[in-house]
């Protein structure tokens, strides 16, 4: 993984060799980039890469986008969004301190 791309910027969406949007989300003090926007009806993951040691940061999860995911630390985990619906759908961290949202328009 190239960091410099990966912890440069906010949002950088990037297609990935299926077409799929790509955010790369880094999970430290919270979520970097808290806010992705997405493209509707386009096939689309979140990776989340988390740095910080926290419980509270270990967990993923999103009732709206209808996920829950295990962050190990140091580790890619990829989430794949549904994006054929437009509006705003939040994520947070299992003890719901910290917290991010998906735009997709």
């Amino acid at each position: 993984m190239n960091f410099k791309n990966f912890f440069g910027g906010q949002n950088k969406v990037q297609a990935d060799n299926d077409g799929a949007q790509t955010v790369q989300i880094k999970v430290d003090h919270g979520y970097e980039p808290d806010t992705v926007s997405l493209k509707k009806g386009v096939p689309a993951k979140l990776v989340f890469h988390r740095l910080n040691e926290s419980d509270c940061l270990a967990k993923v999860q999103s009732s709206e986008l209808g996920f829950k995911k295990k962050l190990p630390l140091n580790r890619d985990v990829e989430v794949s969004i549904n994006t054929d619906q437009s509006g705003e759908f939040d994520f947070a961290c299992g003890m719901n301190m910290f917290h991010g949202k998906v735009v997709i328009r």
